[in-house]
């Protein structure tokens, strides 16, 4: 029982990102939103380096990812009586 709780724990323990991989990870994400979106910010007329340049670096990222999440109709539908109900999301 104990050995079983012990390598349980160590899961939990490993599968825990620091706080080191969680930055290293969003400077990856800042990069990939620099690489994709910074050119056509310079295209737009942001000069590159500056606030304003980084505001629509941001700005074209957030509506990207609204577009591609916002794209998916859905319905949900529920089936039951009081006390136990069945909903499925499409």
């Amino acid at each position: 029982m104990r050995t079983a709780l012990l390598l349980a724990l160590v899961a939990v323990l490993a599968s825990c990102a620091t706080s080191a991989e969680r930055a290293a990870q969003v400077e990856r994400e800042v990069e990939q939103m620099i690489t994709v979106y910074g050119p056509a910010c310079e295209r737009l007329g942001y000069k590159a380096e500056n606030d304003q340049w980084r505001d629509c670096v941001l700005r074209l990222n957030a509506q990207q990812r609204y577009e591609s999440y916002s794209r998916m109709p859905t319905s949900t539908t529920c089936i039951g009586h009081r006390g136990f109900f069945h909903c499925t999301t499409f």
